[in-house]
């Protein structure tokens, strides 16, 4: 079991004490600026903008991450163990596979500008199926730290064929 939480917010927003001017640029991110008029990437990406990326959302109990999924690829399975887990936006029409159960899975079809929900601590992955399109989400966290846990052999043995990656057997 894996437990976590945030610290309850005490302030409306900190300033790290390294920084001399919270000025305009402080509270400005600029990482996701490669999104727009650049090539798709080749392979599954994670643009994220969390505490580490983005200081200022120290306190704002938010983070956001960007996921490009080419076709036919995968985000592995993984966990998030703070709620809300990851509130999503598809911004592409796509097949997606994740967990809704421990011993079941789950196959949508999501299209452009559906919202879905992986609750606190399930385990979930993503896998885009279409064999000609990319995939691209957007998720919210409500936390600056999404806290992604991702030791696929203790999360989950199998692989997506269903073969068990440590024993190799099915």
């Amino acid at each position: 079991m894996v437990l976590s939480g945030d610290a309850d917010i005490t302030s409306d927003f900190f300033v790290p004490q390294d920084v001399n001017n919270a000025d305009g640029n402080f509270f400005t991110f600029t990482g996701m600026r490669v999104l727009v008029g650049e090539d798709f990437p080749t392979k599954f990406t994670i643009l994220k903008a969390s505490m580490a990326e983005f200081p200022a959302l120290n306190g704002h109990s938010v983070s956001y991450v960007v996921l490009q999924f080419p076709a036919v690829s995968t985000n592995p399975p993984h966990t998030h163990p703070r709620p809300p887990s990851s509130f999503s936006l598809s911004l592409e029409a796509w097949n997606p596979v994740s967990w809704t159960q421990p011993t079941s899975f789950s196959r949508s079809r999501y299209k452009l500008g559906d919202m879905f929900v992986f609750p606190k601590g399930l385990v979930h992955f993503q896998y885009n199926i279409d064999a000609n399109n990319p995939a691209l989400t957007v998720s919210a966290f409500g936390s600056a730290n999404a806290g992604t846990v991702t030791s696929q052999d203790s999360i989950c043995p199998l692989n997506l064929h269903g073969h068990n990656t440590k024993y190799k057997t099915r």
